[in-house]
């Protein structure tokens, strides 16, 4: 069952990986989209190497427990801003799926990586 655990993992921080990378090519469309919202067009850096370290972390099972909570709390903040028109068509279904993703982001904070994983690697190193 170990491997279903790194596959949900892999699953939850495929999504912000892929969308951080893309990003890049795309920055000046990404910023104006954030500044359509009152976010800091300066902000996109630390976004982008949030959306691809954080799940890298998680994909690895190094330091699980804490970019499980950043990337929760990302995607809650994310719901939040961009998607609470719900006047716009989908913008419900968008928000109650950053709510669900950030619910699995919770999960891994609460009981963290299993096996497969860096943290129980290096755990099993010290004792």
């Amino acid at each position: 069952m170990h491997i279903v655990e790194l596959i949900g993992r892999i699953l939850l921080s495929a999504l912000f990986l892929i969308e951080g990378i893309g990003k890049i090519s795309m920055q000046e469309d990404v910023m104006m989209y954030m500044e359509n919202y009152g976010i800091p067009g300066i902000l996109f850096i630390p976004a982008v190497i949030l959306e691809i370290l954080f799940p890298l972390l998680l994909i690895v099972g190094y330091k699980t427990k804490l970019a499980a909570f950043v990337m929760a709390l990302f995607t809650f903040t994310v719901a939040i801003i961009f998607h609470t028109d719900f006047s716009k068509g989908m913008e419900m279904v968008f928000f109650l799926k950053d709510l669900a993703i950030a619910g699995g982001f919770l999960m891994i904070f609460v009981y963290g990586a299993n096996k497969i994983s860096l943290d129980h690697f290096l755990k099993s190193k010290q004792e």
